[in-house]
């Protein structure tokens, strides 16, 4: 019999760990979806992850968090892919589970029937972006059950999922950011028109957008004073906290960070530059996701000074927030020379095909060996403060 299927009351912590050692292979949770917007973004990273994981090397459990919140055990067999324009959701069919606060154990709940243990996890790959996954929860959850896992702890992942508190931390680091204003729920409420006011003082156009998402979802490029009020609006409906960016002139740079298996410093990957297809005003969701809306340069056509710079700048945007694992650290490199970070995302988007994973594959690192990568560091890495 199956031990992963044993009632969890017939499995004890000394049958946890000779689960453990009896085992040929690392036991990986790849976790995904989330309760928020950019759901079906998750699921295209995962698929890609279940698709490319070495399979000699690690026993995958794959876990999708429903819209709902519930997390329940997905099917490796399903797609995880845009089918005829539709973005993907997690089946919420499969059993749901449970993960004791005590241990690193997966728990399965069917109704009417006795809980049952799935074994002992070694390491989770939160393949998570957005509120309720990339911004610390997850992380402090897994924390809590003394389970490793992949990427940034509680404090980085939150730091860099606020966009506000993000550009805080940079600019007292030394970083370069540009000008923007915090559109807090009850300014908006109570104080309206000093709000526009301070947003149109950074002169126009300028981006809206929601302090605590991703992807793209719910920005808005403003080009005058009559747009603002309803971009603000549009972003409030992600969150009611939002930020407002003067737009800066220049080409889109990025650069992925890997923390290092030892000691040294963590690692740059080349500059890769976005170019947005026509039809798109700038980098939005459509141009992100979807066949054709954009290319990326790898490496990018720059100065060798300059695309220096760039890493040097996401080494220390990334040691700045105390990441852990990888990153990925947008720029803005304008007509005048001058570098911008713009972003710093703590779990970019990791599909194939996604900026940062094709940033490191033009380094030298491919796919599966990222992955590779990323779960030795959070195998190396001790739960608990560090």
């Amino acid at each position: 019999m199956d031990r992963r299927f044993l009632p969890s009351e017939a499995i004890g912590s000394d049958d946890m760990n000779h689960d453990r050692e009896s085992r040929s292979r690392v036991r990986v949770a790849v976790v995904f979806g989330g309760r928020n917007s950019e759901h079906s973004v998750s699921l295209l990273g995962a698929g890609s992850v279940l698709e490319a994981i070495d399979q000699s090397k690690y026993e995958v459990i794959p876990i999708g968090i429903a819209q709902d919140g519930r997390w329940v055990l997905a099917s490796e067999r399903q797609r995880y892919a845009i089918e005829s324009g539709r973005l993907p959701t997690v089946d919420e069919t499969g059993d749901a589970l449970a993960i004791p606060t005590h241990s690193a154990s997966l728990v399965a709940l069917r109704p009417g029937e006795i809980p049952r243990a799935l074994g002992e996890v070694d390491v989770v790959f939160p393949l998570l972006h957005g509120p309720f996954g990339e911004d610390g929860t997850i992380q402090g959850l897994l924390e809590m059950a003394g389970v490793r896992y992949v990427g940034s702890g509680v404090l980085a992942s939150a730091i860099g999922m606020d966009k506000a508190y993000m550009k805080l931390v940079l600019r007292a680091s030394g970083l370069p950011v540009g000008p923007y204003v915090v559109v807090r729920d009850r300014d908006w409420r109570v104080d309206r028109a000093r709000v526009l006011k301070e947003a149109g003082d950074l002169g126009w156009p300028v981006f809206v957008k929601p302090a605590r998402a991703g992807s793209s979802q719910g920005i808005t490029k403003v080009h005058d004073a009559a747009g603002l009020e309803e971009a603000i609006e549009a972003a409030r409906e992600h969150d009611p906290k939002v930020l407002v960016e003067a737009a800066i002139p220049g080409r889109e740079v990025e650069c992925a960070v890997l923390e290092s298996l030892g000691d040294s410093p963590p690692e740059a990957s080349v500059v890769g530059e976005v170019v947005v297809a026509e039809g798109h005003e700038f980098y939005d969701f459509e141009a992100k996701y979807f066949d054709g809306g954009m290319e990326l340069h790898a490496p990018a056509d720059l100065p060798e000074s300059v695309s220096e710079r760039v890493r040097a700048l996401a080494v220390q945007a990334f040691e700045a927030l105390g990441c852990e694992g990888l990153a990925r650290v947008d720029f803005f490199y304008t007509p005048s020379g001058e570098l911008i970070v713009n972003e710093i995302n703590t779990m970019p988007g990791f599909t194939a095909q996604s900026v940062a994973p094709k940033l490191w594959a033009a380094t030298g690192l491919p796919y599966p060996q990222l992955i590779d990568r990323l779960i030795q560091l959070a195998l190396r890495r001790p739960p608990g403060l560090r």
